[in-house]
C-alpha cells in the first residue's frame, strides 16, 4: 500500500531575511537530501508552485506531493524536513494518507 504527504507552504519573513547567498546555500543540502531518497523508494509526484485563480484555491505558494512505499520513509522524509531548519523559513503544513479509492472514500465520508 502506498502512504501520501501533500505539503503546501510560503516563505516567511525569516526566509525574506536570509541573504541570497544563504537562502541559496540552504537550497543547496535540500537538493543534496532530494537526490537520496529515491533509495528508499520516494518518489516526488510534484514540487512546484500552486495555482492561485483556482476555486477554493490554497494561500499556500508551492506545494510537495509525495510517494512513499512505507511510513517508515515518510517519517524519514519528515524528520529531515524537521531536522533542515525548513519550518524554521517557511509557513507549511502536511497533510498523510495511505492510498486509498472513491469508494472507500465516499463510504468514510458518509460515516462522518
Amino acid at each position: 500500500m502506498s502512504h501520501y504527504l501533500v505539503e503546501l507552504y510560503t516563505p516567511n519573513a525569516a526566509w525574506h531575511a536570509l541573504p541570497a547567498t544563504q537562502r541559496q546555500q540552504f537550497l543547496g543540502h535540500i537538493g543534496s537530501a532530494l537526490t537520496q531518497l529515491s533509495s528508499l523508494g520516494v518518489e516526488v509526484l510534484s514540487l512546484a508552485e500552486t495555482d492561485p485563480g483556482i476555486d477554493q484555491g490554497s494561500a499556500h505558494r508551492f506545494l510537495g506531493i509525495w510517494r512513499f512505499p512505507t511510513l517508515a520513509a515518510r517519517d524519514a522524509l519528515l524528520a529531515g524536513i524537521q531536522a533542515s531548519g525548513w519550518y524554521g523559513y517557511f509557513d507549511h503544513v502536511n497533510a498523510a494518507s495511505t492510498g486509498s479509492n472513491a469508494d472507500s472514500h465516499l463510504t468514510a465520508l458518509a460515516a462522518v
